[in-house]
């Protein structure tokens, strides 16, 4: 019962389920994919990946609101959103141990280890906040933010030297494309896109489909970043810039 007691959660479940739904497509899955398939280019070389990263970075002082407006607020919209789906529903697969019931616990498993990998990802490379006194004396003390993004690939491939970083990355990727594969699955079912045990069957495949695709892609990154030498990277890099003034 929604009676006037009731919170603000359950006096807005629809709306909130909805916009929880299609924030998980856009923009909070929308970004990862391109995520991923720009840390993807890495396997080709510094010079491709640097390129990558400056386009991104050419928005200039339009970056910080961008990033928060279509990236870390979404993301942290869904994670809250997530948890409170996850802590007021309840699983049946002890009961009944149908593969639907097994995907519904792994949704919400993976939904939790993807909001840890998240915010450790951006505390690692990032450091959460553009704020100078928070990366000198909060993340960078602590080995944090240890991403530049005008020496991308080069400072990428030194955060990832540590041995503990590359399990934790592909665990993290694995989660949060699961995620994504299985929510576009249930976003379908939400949104009465595929209703019929036909129409579901063919999403099943489609969506397992996009989940191995984009795995590779996250797989891909991640071994970019291991057999990237940072020191060659930093030449690259190097060369890079010295040319670009050469130009002017």
């Amino acid at each position: 019962m929604n009676g006037p007691n009731s919170s603000f959660f359950l006096r807005h479940e629809f709306l909130i389920r909805r916009l929880h739904s299609l924030s998980g497509l856009i923009p909070v899955g929308a970004y990862m994919v391109v995520h991923l398939l720009v840390n993807s280019t890495l396997i080709n070389g510094a010079g491709a990946f640097q390129t990558n990263v400056h386009k991104i970075h050419a928005l200039g002082k339009f970056l910080l609101p961008v990033e928060w407006a279509f990236i870390f607020l979404p993301i942290i919209f869904h994670a809250v959103v997530g948890v409170w789906i996850i802590r007021s529903g309840q699983s049946n697969h002890s009961q009944y141990r149908f593969t639907a019931n097994w995907r519904y616990t792994l949704q919400r498993w993976t939904g939790v280890i993807a909001i840890v990998f998240i915010f450790t990802h951006v505390f690692h490379l990032h450091g959460w906040f553009h704020a100078q006194w928070w990366l000198e004396n909060v993340a960078q003390p602590l080995g944090m933010a240890q991403f530049r993004p005008y020496n991308a690939a080069s400072t990428l491939a030194q955060g990832m030297q540590n041995y503990g970083w590359p399990p934790f990355y592909l665990v993290g990727i694995l989660a949060c494309v699961y995620h994504f594969a299985n929510g576009l699955w249930t976003m379908g079912i939400t949104w009465g896109l595929w209703v019929s045990p036909a129409g579901q069957r063919r999403a099943t495949l489609a969506c397992a489909v996009v989940g191995l695709l984009l795995f590779g892609v996250g797989l891909t990154a991640l071994v970019a970043t291991q057999v990237t030498d940072p020191e060659e990277a930093r030449g690259v890099e190097d060369r890079m810039y010295e040319s670009e003034d050469g130009d002017r």
